[in-house]
């Protein structure tokens, strides 16, 4: 049985802003990890999840290829890592008011295969990065502001 993960999220900012937070490599870094993303179908690119060793935790490689890029509204790739493929991450960017809602969704987990603590750890890994993502579009929106003056 596949489970998925959604969420949907206002951010204050306009669409152009928040794509910029989702589609640039060293912006995703600052609410997700490093990584090496490239906004282009077919790229294939790691996401470098850092160690935590007072948790007992050694660190991974995400892989991923990006599968839909179409400036500003979406965005979609794949998400493999430990044994744990077939997985897909997707934002759709939609304008509301002033700002941007977004609809994420990681889908395909196969619960019948690694269990409910797989998607129980996706669920609290897309909490915490998810809520820093606004402040990330914040700062690409004063940086941007500060370019124009």
């Amino acid at each position: 049985m596949a489970k998925r993960i959604q969420r949907e999220i206002l951010v204050p900012q306009p669409v152009e802003q928040v794509w910029l937070a989702l589609a640039d490599s060293d912006s995703l870094a600052q609410w997700m990890f490093p990584n090496n993303f490239e906004p282009y179908v077919g790229h294939h690119f790691c996401f470098h999840v850092p160690p935590k060793p007072e948790v007992g935790f050694d660190g991974m490689v995400v892989r991923c290829e990006v599968l839909e890029c179409e400036s500003p509204s979406s965005l979609a790739f794949t998400w493999s890592v430990d044994g744990l493929s077939d997985t897909r991450v997707s934002f759709r960017l939609e304008p509301d008011g002033d700002g941007t809602r977004i609809r994420f969704e990681h889908s395909g987990f196969d619960v019948s295969q690694w269990g409910e603590h797989a998607i129980r750890g996706a669920e609290y890994g897309w909490a915490s990065m998810l809520k820093k993502l606004p402040d990330v579009a914040a700062g690409l929106v004063a940086s941007m502001q500060e370019k124009d003056v």
